[in-house]
C-alpha cells in the first residue's frame, strides 16, 4: 500500500512539473493542479495509512491523525479556488493577446 502511494505522489509530481515547464497557459495550470493533487496526497498519507480502522475512535496507537485530512480538505478547496482563478486569467489572456503562451508571444524569434 505505502509503495503504491509513494509511486501515485511520485507520478502526480512528475507529471505536474513536465507541464509547468511547458511553454503554453494551459498546460502550466494542469501542471500546477497536479503538483497540488499529489501535495495534498502527501498530506494525506503523513496522517498514517491505516486500514479498517476509525480515524479518531480506538486505541491510542492505531488511529489515524486527522490533522492532515483537515489540511487536505482545507487545501482542495482553496487549489479549486485557485485553479478557477488562474483559468479565467489565461482565458482572458488568450482573449486579449491571441495565444496562449506563458510570455504572450506566439514563438521565440518574435521581439
Amino acid at each position: 500500500m505505502e509503495a503504491l502511494i509513494a509511486l501515485a505522489i511520485g507520478t502526480l509530481t512528475g507529471c505536474g512539473v513536465y507541464l509547468v515547464l511547458r511553454a503554453r497557459t494551459f498546460a502550466v495550470v494542469l501542471g500546477l493542479t497536479l503538483l497540488s493533487y499529489g501535495v495534498n496526497l502527501f498530506l494525506f498519507a503523513t496522517g498514517r495509512l491505516v486500514v479498517g480502522q476509525p480515524p479518531v475512535i480506538g486505541a491510542a496507537a492505531s488511529h489515524a491523525d486527522p490533522l492532515p485530512q483537515a489540511l487536505v480538505l482545507t487545501a482542495i478547496v482553496i487549489g479549486f479556488a485557485m485553479t478557477a482563478f488562474v483559468i479565467s486569467l489565461s482565458l482572458r489572456t488568450r482573449a486579449e493577446l491571441g495565444n496562449d503562451h506563458v510570455d504572450g508571444r506566439e514563438s521565440a524569434d518574435q521581439p
